[in-house]
């Protein structure tokens, strides 16, 4: 699991800055964690993102992105609560969910949207 700064975002993910429409870079499915660490629910999805990323390694990406330090993404996706969960298929449309989720429904939405 990789915190993602601007540039990295913009290097692994999408550059929003400079693109009109929005074209994945990743060569395999990712989540993006939006966070903050004074977040209660944020700090409770976190360990099951860990675990997730271990299970699925070398399947997809997980990242991280501090909504406090990486104010220009969080406003390029309308984040407005946190957290919110960003899954994005190598091909196909992105999708978003907002709330903690236990594991089992995190493993579940990996399985069916990524069919992983």
């Amino acid at each position: 699991m990789e915190n993602l700064t601007k540039e990295s975002f913009i290097e692994k993910v999408y550059d929003f800055e400079n693109e009109k429409v929005a074209k994945f870079k990743g060569s395999k499915p990712a989540i993006i964690d939006f966070w903050a660490p004074w977040c209660g629910p944020c700090k409770m999805i976190g360990p099951i993102l860990e675990d997730l990323s271990k299970e699925y390694e070398g399947k997809i990406d997980i990242y991280k992105i501090n909504v406090d330090d990486e104010h220009e993404i969080s406003a390029s996706f309308g984040i407005r609560s946190i957290p919110t969960l960003l899954f994005i298929p190598v091909e196909g449309e992105p999708k978003m969910a907002t709330g903690a989720m236990p594991k089992q429904a995190l493993a579940k939405i990996i399985k069916d949207f990524f069919i992983i």
